[in-house]
């Protein structure tokens, strides 16, 4: 009974997949595009090339149908394979490429197992989660295997192009994918989000060029470079695939797909290339907890009975000391700590968060008189806020400081957390004697605001860019 109506089901969403395709070939006699059709069956109006082009054709349908079908009848139990790895093999679906380039990006791998172990080391905690979502989406599988090239997993990568993330988003583009970005979060770390956003990212340019070995360079180099690369190539009557356009890209994008092939090819034969994967078992390794008061990052971590760095490779895009609850803050912990961090969470009884924020009205305001005035050290406030040495802050600057009595009970508003800015200017040095200060050139003392950018955290295994441009 069970096997029957899992067949009805099938059938059904066979049927459902394929209606608008067959609805196309039988109104109009034309397999390369469609368009949908009212219930009242009007009179279709002529779309323009420009429009028809840019619609699915048939093939496609049946190629997403085929991918459907599949995943209902060979992965209807898609936790058959004994751990992730092989839950990944199966799901393989863009055509391979063999030359050189893979060849020797292949061979880069297979001779560093160091590497190999630690990258698939921190792949073990995200991976389950992005192939589940893989799936959820009827995406090829070796997707999974982009933050690889990508920042070897490292959700704190930062790329010499302001890319971020397991994923390496831009700020720009973060913003296009709605990851927040402000002073006590960037989501572009986040794994949730992230893997949200690139997922959707990769599935738009899949469905703008109907191959995924563009949208994959596209991904790396932009989707106007990929489409003006297939408009040069079409006015000289040459092939438009991604190893024909690849003498126009640069040497990253033009490498970046073989790399994922090299990848794809040692995760689907270890051995062969005499390498060991670690077991990734093939059940998730976290789960999300939600918090809608504020936590301070310490105090999650105990909680969860978590090691700091366990807690943020988890939770990477929390930015301060202390995390701002609200409806859509979720903390990510290992199943087992989960229900440890529930239970000690019930039992507490402390304040969750010891930080508030303090915004700066005078002109200009010294750490150390701040620290004074919240009974702290210069050096804590420093490292709460992220503020370089010998620097002061300006007007309209938003700051963490420590609780009082009269804000203990009190929560960081998310409007205060999306708005706040800190504006910095290097300190002053102390009044001399007229004579001994130091003046510019031409008798004026220097004494003008410096303005200073705050300094990067160098973040191992980055993927540095030369044209980022997610």
């Amino acid at each position: 009974m069970h096997e029957n109506s899992f067949k009805s089901g099938a059938l059904a969403a066979l049927v459902l997949a394929l209606a608008p395709a067959f609805s196309q070939a039988n109104d109009t006699g034309v397999e390369s595009d469609y368009a949908p059709v009212a219930a009242t069956n009007p009179a279709l109006i002529p779309m323009t090339a420009q429009v028809t082009a840019n619609l699915p054709t048939l093939d496609n349908r049946l190629q997403k149908t085929d991918r459907l079908m599949k995943n209902l009848s060979d992965s209807s139990d898609p936790l058959r394979e004994a751990d992730v790895w092989g839950r990944i093999r199966s799901g393989y679906a863009i055509p391979d490429i063999n030359n050189q380039l893979v060849a020797n990006h292949v061979n880069w791998y297979a001779t560093r197992p160091d590497y190999i172990a630690r990258t698939t080391a921190r792949a073990s905690r995200y991976i389950f989660h992005v192939v589940q979502e893989l799936e959820k989406r009827g995406m090829p599988t070796e997707l999974a295997l982009l933050p690889f090239i990508e920042s070897a997993f490292n959700p704190q990568a930062f790329s010499s192009a302001n890319a971020a993330g397991m994923w390496q988003f831009v700020p720009a583009t973060g913003r296009d994918f709605n990851l927040k970005q402000n002073m006590f979060k960037d989501e572009r770390r986040g794994v949730l989000a992230s893997t949200d956003a690139a997922l959707t990212y990769l599935q738009r340019l899949y469905d703008m060029f109907g191959d995924w070995q563009l949208a994959l360079a596209a991904y790396n180099w932009g989707e106007g470079s990929v489409q003006r690369a297939i408009k040069k190539n079409q006015s000289l009557g040459k092939p438009t695939d991604f190893e024909s356009l690849a003498d126009l890209m640069p040497a990253e994008t033009r490498n970046y797909v073989p790399k994922l092939q090299a990848v794809k090819n040692i995760i689907g034969n270890p051995a062969q290339y005499g390498l060991t994967l670690p077991v990734v078992d093939n059940h998730p390794y976290f789960t999300a907890i939600d918090k809608t008061s504020d936590i301070d990052v310490t105090v999650a971590a105990q909680l969860a009975e978590l090691s700091m760095d366990e807690f943020k490779a988890l939770n990477p895009q929390f930015n301060r000391p202390v995390i701002i609850g609200g409806e859509k803050t979720k903390i990510l912990l290992p199943q087992e700590n989960a229900a440890k961090f529930t239970t000690n969470l019930a039992q507490w009884g402390h304040a969750l968060s010891s930080w508030t924020t303090h915004k700066i009205t005078s002109a200009r305001e010294r750490i150390e008189t701040l620290a004074s005035k919240f009974g702290t050290t210069a050096d804590v406030l420093r490292q709460a806020n992220n503020i370089p040495q010998r620097t002061s802050l300006r007007a309209g600057s938003t700051i963490l400081v420590p609780k009082t009595s009269a804000t203990m009970n009190m929560n960081i508003s998310q409007e205060i957390a999306d708005n706040a800015t800190m504006l910095f200017e290097a300190d002053r040095p102390e009044r001399a004697s007229k004579s001994s200060r130091h003046t510019a050139k031409g008798g004026k003392a220097n004494a003008s605001p410096i303005s200073l950018v705050k300094p990067r955290i160098a973040r191992g295994s980055s993927n540095h860019r030369a044209k980022a441009r997610h």
